[in-house]
């Protein structure tokens, strides 16, 4: 019999949540190593599924503003000031 190992899901195992994170892999504030965790993002208490970046310190999300898109094809952002809470799910 062989054992499988099971991923260890702890807190300990999961990198520490940025103060800036983005979803976009051209940003500098892009960490792959906390995207394989599925993480969650609170904005002014409520949960948000639609953030693009977020800053902690200065309180504010980057959001998709409806279906436009710029230039390059890519989402136009819009930057929403309030509290702000990141958490791994």
């Amino acid at each position: 019999m062989t054992e499988v190992p099971t991923p260890d899901t702890s807190a300990a195992a999961r990198p520490a949540l940025p103060d800036r994170l983005a979803i976009d892999t051209r940003s500098p504030h892009h960490v792959r190593a906390v995207f394989e965790h599925d993480i969650g993002i609170r904005f002014n208490g409520k949960d948000r599924n639609d953030v693009e970046e977020y800053c902690i310190s200065e309180g504010w999300v980057r959001v998709p503003a409806g279906k436009t898109l710029d230039r390059k094809g890519q989402p136009l952002l819009i930057k929403l000031k309030g509290k702000v809470e990141a958490f791994y799910r």
